[in-house]
């Protein structure tokens, strides 16, 4: 259930913050997430990567459907050196998903594990 939600909230928070915020406010929400919604720093990577991939591929392929491709074959020439604007689309989730599933991670990292030991003093 903290996958469904953290997914969810990853997604709408970060399709929002950049209506707003330059593109890296992806990275602030998904590690703010990992932070508030406790998870193992795997399942937190795979969150964020998730969340982001699906955010920004979809709406990637959105947007260069709706203007027929153009944009996106003239960047992918100069940037892939062929024309294939599907591949750029994929690279695309791919950066996103990369920088909100380290980010998410870093956040799952940040949290403090609790000792075993009857004191609560970590060794």
């Amino acid at each position: 259930m903290k996958f469904i939600v953290s997914l969810v909230l990853t997604i709408f928070l970060s399709f929002t913050s950049c209506l707003f915020f330059p593109w890296w406010s992806i990275a602030l929400i998904a590690f703010i997430i990992a932070v508030l919604i406790p998870q193992k720093p795997g399942k937190s990577f795979l969150t964020g990567f998730i969340a982001l991939f699906i955010l920004w591929g979809g709406l990637s392929f959105w947007i260069s459907r709706n203007n027929d491709n153009i944009l996106a074959h003239k960047v992918s020439l100069l940037i892939l050196k062929m024309d294939n604007p599907y591949l750029l689309i994929l690279i695309t989730a791919l950066v996103g998903a990369l920088v909100a599933g380290f980010a998410a991670m870093s956040g799952s990292f940040l949290r403090v594990k609790k000792s075993s030991s009857p004191s609560g003093v970590i060794n």
